[in-house]
């Protein structure tokens, strides 16, 4: 009898344990989700909006390019704090390229999400090389960049030349291993804008085309960029 009674005992509390678990994960899964829902919601701004980067420079007039819905919507999804989309022509030299820029402080990491190797193929491009380059911007600056093209295969061919790279916290780069890791997945707790990771991307059909305009733009983008102690040059001058 005894033994008939710690038996049920220790069924019951088992089954208690058990209980106990199950309400545990099933609570830390709603507040995970609860926690990544605010934050999701909850971004980190620049002093100075993207949206302030001018739309004449040099001999460039750029005019702001529309983004779909879809690609909005999962650009907002992963953090994507600001952005701007723009086409910008050069009547001198009968040129055009695409300037696009997306700021990411509340999960860094997220970047990822939106690097050309990751969303051309995902709108049906097809990648066909990745090259490191290099060039001077037009204050003499040596600025490290990737050379990604691109292409669509019939009846549509197309082809397209990227330009990119990154600033991580203040410095350019172009290393993704340095914000793919878990210090960069995890998310800005502090609200801290700098710390962030920036993804710089000039589109066009040529690469004598992209190269001119990184060349004349990028002083300018780097301007609207926190440095390494939260400090903007464009706030500070008032001069972009």
């Amino acid at each position: 009898m005894l033994k008939l009674k710690q038996k049920s005992r220790g069924k019951k509390q088992y089954y208690v344990a058990w209980f106990l678990s199950l309400s545990c994960l099933i609570a830390g899964g709603i507040l995970y989700r609860y926690f990544v829902n605010f934050i999701a919601t909850t971004t980190i701004n620049l002093p100075l909006p993207l949206s302030v980067f001018p739309f004449e420079i040099e001999d460039w007039k750029g005019e702001d390019s529309e983004i779909p819905t879809t690609i909005r919507e999962y650009m907002e999804k992963n953090f994507a704090d600001d952005y701007i989309s723009r086409r910008y022509i050069n009547s001198e030299i009968q040129a055009w390229a695409d300037i696009y820029l997306v700021y990411c402080a509340s999960r860094p990491g997220s970047i990822l999400g939106h690097r050309p190797r990751v969303c051309y193929p995902g709108n049906g491009w097809v990648h066909d090389s990745t090259d490191k380059s290099d060039f001077l911007t037009e204050q003499g600056r040596k600025v490290n960049c990737l050379i990604h093209r691109f292409h669509k295969p019939a009846p549509s061919y197309s082809e397209i030349v990227v330009l990119n790279f990154y600033i991580v916290n203040g410095k350019i780069s172009t290393d993704e291993k340095e914000f793919s890791g878990f210090s960069g997945r995890f998310f800005n707790l502090t609200k801290n804008p700098a710390r962030y990771v920036t993804q710089i991307q000039i589109s066009s059909i040529t690469e004598n085309n992209i190269r001119k305009a990184a060349i004349d733009m990028t002083e300018s983008m780097l301007k609207l960029m926190p440095d390494e102690k939260g400090g903007i040059s464009a706030v500070k001058n008032m001069d972009l």
